[in-house]
């Protein structure tokens, strides 16, 4: 099963959900950047926990592919406890 992806910020973590997502709906990478109108390369960096900002209507549409919330793509940890 895919793991998360998490990007270190200051005193926490942003964990990207995006791998498990595309797993359990049987989607590629390269469908969904197809279907919501982005370059597999971006949507990569996303996936992969190395972008640092998503655009709200790249969030929306992501979700709307995916049919989830935001919280079912992003997550967070904090690291400083």
């Amino acid at each position: 099963m895919p793991e998360n992806t998490d990007t270190q910020t200051q005193g926490g973590k942003i964990m990207v959900k995006l791998d498990d997502l595309l797993h359990e709906r049987r989607m590629t990478l390269t469908e969904l950047a197809e279907r919501v109108g982005l370059t597999l390369a971006n949507l990569s960096i996303l996936k992969t926990g190395k972008a640092k900002a998503i655009r709200f209507s790249t969030l929306e549409a992501i979700c709307r592919e995916l049919e989830c919330q935001p919280g079912d793509l992003l997550g967070y940890e904090d690291v400083t406890s």
